[in-house]
């Protein structure tokens, strides 16, 4: 069977066409980028229709690069990015530009809800943060969680708000564009942390849509990730370049399917994922949380089961930046020479490059730490205000210690994430690694010395989001148990055995990361209040 499964991230929709049969194969792949827009008032925005134009193009791009036919597709899903915050209309149309996961516009309202009370629990009210522990093991101790995206609309565009039908995240509100129909994935309704997980409660829980102000009519159906929502629309199947009726279905999140993808389905197994932002998950039979440390339980594609997940919102995004302001100043020219146009391949080709520059850099990078919170940080501390640091930099240090410390402070703090997990639940001893970050062996073996774990890759990393969700899809069409198929299918492409030689340099410059963000936060706080 063919699947088309969208891939939709922070910046760019990778669209994938998987055939899957007694193996899942990659036919073709098509990338487009879309804009993210930062405002100086913690913003974080894009764009309805560049998120349109970007599915069209890379839809049509498919059958460009294959020999499949439109009319041979048996589904098709929407892997996404998640904890954002699209308000419709009743016909489907969003009513302002949408907020990313990133946005933090909402610092006032989260203050003003969860900020008072007499008894506080990491500044947060304690009766709030009780009645949603109760609830689902989570609570909304960020600005950036999306309840307070919906608040500052609100409170800042009455007229705005007065329009809204539902509120939808970004996968969902993709789902109603192509079937017209309005509905919430489980997984998406968890993400606001308004969702009941409890055995016979699960969905909206009144108490808490109450308790936050937030409008019970504006809250969609809630569906399975593996349920068919409807069929193609005509609209949306000549836009795509697709055949009306195509079975859509439910798709998630990408925490949700990025496990399933990684091939880590038995509890206790541990993947760290490395993509515009990073992760640690492990995955788990029980729900559980840990408040101080930012980390919970978040909803699998398979019900029963959890992702006990801790972010690092801008892991590769250092690198990206890296690559804007450290490296393409010095080295266009390679750029120039190779002429490559399309925006996936150029910048794996220089992720490529700049990894074997790094590779010529001692463990240590000489003696430069960087830490990898260029858009604040919410695990294992909660800080907006939090940035990044180039630390210990002398005469003798060069670009090339930067590029290599912002590599291994994404490692760091990776590491950081994985020991906090470990305090609360079984780790697996093998981690596999996942990811765009996992396409360079520099970056795989750098993780394995820093952490102590032995790391596996699988075959195409940087898709495991989109396999994960044909995955899904695939067990729904043919009523097969979806980590059953997983096991059989996802197979360990290389193995990375940690370098012990390494141990005493990673060791000294992580004790010091770990202490960087508690000597500044004072000054993060002045001078991005």
């Amino acid at each position: 069977m063919y699947v088309i499964i969208y891939d939709f991230g922070t910046s760019s929709v990778k669209t994938c066409l998987f055939n899957i049969d007694s193996e899942i194969h990659l036919v073709a792949n098509s990338t487009a980028g879309y804009g993210l827009y930062i405002s100086d008032d913690g913003g974080a925005q894009q764009d309805t229709e560049e998120w349109w134009e970007a599915l069209c193009s890379t839809t049509r791009e498919l059958f460009r690069k294959s020999e499949v036919k439109p009319e041979e597709i048996n589904g098709i899903a929407f892997c996404s990015q998640m904890q954002g915050t699209v308000l419709i209309d009743k016909n489907g149309n969003a009513l302002r530009s949408p907020m990313n996961y990133l946005d933090q516009k909402g610092v006032k309202e989260y203050q003003a809800c969860m900020g008072r009370g007499i008894i506080k629990v990491s500044g947060c009210s304690l009766y709030k943060l009780v009645r949603n522990l109760i609830v689902n093991y989570a609570a909304s101790t960020s600005a950036k969680d999306p309840v307070w995206k919906y608040k500052w609309v609100e409170n800042n565009e009455p007229e705005i708000f007065e329009k809204v039908y539902k509120w939808l995240d970004i996968g969902d509100y993709l789902v109603a564009r192509c079937t017209d129909r309005i509905i919430r994935t489980a997984d998406s309704a968890f993400a606001t942390f308004l969702y009941d997980t409890r055995v016979g409660k699960e969905g909206w829980n009144k108490g808490l849509l109450k308790m936050y102000g937030v409008n019970p009519d504006h809250m969609p159906d809630i569906i399975q990730c593996s349920d068919m929502v409807g069929g193609l629309t005509e609209k949306a199947a000549e836009d795509l370049g697709l055949v009306k009726g195509i079975p859509v279905f439910g798709g998630g999140g990408d925490t949700t399917f990025v496990n399933i993808g990684a091939g880590c389905t038995r509890p206790g197994d541990t993947h760290i994922y490395v993509g515009t932002s990073g992760w640690v998950s492990t995955f788990l039979n029980h729900q559980t949380v840990d408040i101080d440390a930012m980390i919970t339980g978040v909803l699998s594609a398979k019900c029963g089961y959890f992702n006990y997940y801790a972010e690092l919102e801008t892991a590769g995004k250092c690198f990206e930046w890296v690559m804007d302001h450290l490296a393409l100043d010095e080295i266009g020219v390679y750029l120039e020479k190779t002429k490559i146009t399309d925006v996936e391949s150029k910048y794996i080709s220089l992720y490529d490059y700049l990894s074997e520059e790094v590779s010529k850099v001692p463990p240590g990078a000489n003696g430069v730490i960087f830490t990898p919170w260029l858009h604040g940080n919410r695990c294992p501390f909660e800080d907006s205000r939090a940035g990044g640091i180039f630390f210990n930099i002398r005469t003798n240090n060069g670009k090339r210690d930067m590029i290599r410390a912002v590599l291994e402070g994404i490692c760091y703090h990776l590491r950081w994430l994985l020991e906090c997990e470990m305090k609360k639940v079984k780790t697996s001893d093998t981690i596999r690694f996942v990811g765009g970050g996992a396409l360079s062996p520099v970056t795989c073996q750098m993780l394995a010395d820093i952490t102590g774990h032995t790391i596996e890759t699988v075959e195409n990393p940087q898709e495991v989001g989109g396999v994960g969700t044909a995955l899904v899809v695939a067990a729904g069409i043919k009523g097969e148990d979806v980590l059953e198929l997983s096991r059989r299918l996802v197979k360990v492409d290389r193995t990375y055995i940690p370098d012990t030689v390494n141990k005493e340099v990673y060791e000294r410059n992580y004790r010091v990361f770990k202490r960087l963000y508690k000597t500044n936060a004072r000054s993060f706080k002045i001078l991005n209040a």
